[in-house]
């Protein structure tokens, strides 16, 4: 008896269709849909509201946050300068996190039911419909629920005056992260360094998707061997 291999129906709700693809899952998440019209991701409009964001919600929402972060560091004894040092080196630290989670969790390989489904609405859908416009930020809500776990990180580390702003740096870089992007799928840069990470970042979506992890910057992919070839000093094409 010949069982039938499970096909997607891309007309109907995705994200419990999936997890069926099992083992063939990663190479069809991998096989982009250049479509500026997203997919509907479940049936109930509840659910399907909460997967979609503007990308203006990202700096509207947070960037408050962060200035409140600077203002408590100040109150709390530091100066200017330093909580200028602290931010700038809260940005650098999460460059490092943001390489990290794109590289060994959006990009863990998967072949069960949950752990397509899962992967699925954390990155996988972001690499089929690469030019879906409300799926490209991180929704607030989740972003809340992981700034408790980072602060308890940074809160470990740092004193109590200098956890704020070494956090509101982070999260600094984190609305930097989501907001570029966001412009290197949808903006038209014409001139460097907008125009060299545009072209760095769609490599990693249309020719090599195991390579090219960082957003922000190509720092870490070379420090890690990861650079993509064309990128690579030295290598052609």
């Amino acid at each position: 008896m010949v069982v039938q291999e499970f096909t997607v129906d891309l007309n109907k709700p995705l994200v419990f269709q999936v997890g069926h693809l099992e083992e063939r899952y990663q190479e069809w998440v991998h096989q982009p849909i250049v479509s500026k019209e997203g997919p509907r991701f479940f049936g109930n409009d509840v659910l399907e509201f909460l997967t979609c964001t503007k990308w203006w919600a990202v700096p509207t929402i947070w960037l408050p946050v962060v200035c409140f972060m600077f203002v408590k560091s100040i109150l709390m004894g530091n100066t200017i300068q330093d909580v200028v040092l602290m931010a700038l080196f809260g940005i650098f630290i999460w460059t490092l996190i943001e390489y990290t989670l794109h590289r060994f969790l959006f990009h863990i390989e998967t072949k069960t039911y949950w752990w397509n489904t899962a992967h699925y609405l954390l990155h996988g859908c972001h690499h089929k419909h690469p030019m879906d416009s409300l799926r490209l930020v991180f929704p607030p809500t989740a972003t809340a629920i992981l700034c408790f776990p980072f602060w308890n990180l940074v809160a470990f580390f740092a004193t109590p005056s200098t956890t704020p702003a070494l956090f509101g740096g982070g999260l600094l870089g984190y609305v930097m992260y989501d907001c570029t992007h966001y412009y290197l799928h949808h903006g038209q840069p014409s001139t460097d360094p907008a125009k060299h990470l545009k072209r760095y970042h769609l490599s990693h979506h249309f020719r090599i998707q195991d390579m090219g992890f960082g957003i922000t910057s190509s720092l870490w992919d070379a420090v890690f061997g990861t650079l993509p070839p064309s990128m690579t000093p030295g290598k052609k094409n």
